[in-house]
């Protein structure tokens, strides 16, 4: 059963992603994650690893099929501007790592949330 919630957290996680990155900004993967921990309670670590891999695997696949499209040209200029040895694969994999953290430590505050509401 513990399996079978944290594949369903994944999927839904990605699907509110997926459908709120289309109205609203970036931040759209927070309330993502902060949702699906809401209604799909996971514990221990997995209450911060599942959000955050849902939203690495999206943001990292968005942002490379966004930068596929023009053949990674602004992708390169602006990993030349940071500190990634102009690689932009690296800075693809960094802006999944920063949607991960983001949905990840909102997810977290969304469990919180869930048993603050329960204990009450």
């Amino acid at each position: 059963m513990k399996r079978k919630d944290q594949i369903i957290n994944f999927a839904v996680t990605i699907c509110i992603a997926l459908i709120l990155s289309q109205f609203l900004p970036w931040w759209s993967v927070m309330v993502a994650g902060f949702v699906s921990s809401l209604f799909f309670s996971l514990k221990n670590f997995a209450v911060f690893l599942v959000p955050f891999s849902a939203i690495f695997v999206f943001w990292t696949l968005y942002a490379y099929i966004g930068a596929s499209q023009n053949d990674f040209t602004l992708s390169r200029k602006i990993a030349n501007l940071l500190p990634l040895g102009g690689s932009e694969y690296t800075l693809i994999t960094v802006t999944g790592l920063i949607g991960g953290l983001a949905a990840g430590v909102a997810a977290l505050l969304g469990k919180q949330c869930s048993l603050l509401v329960n204990k009450s």
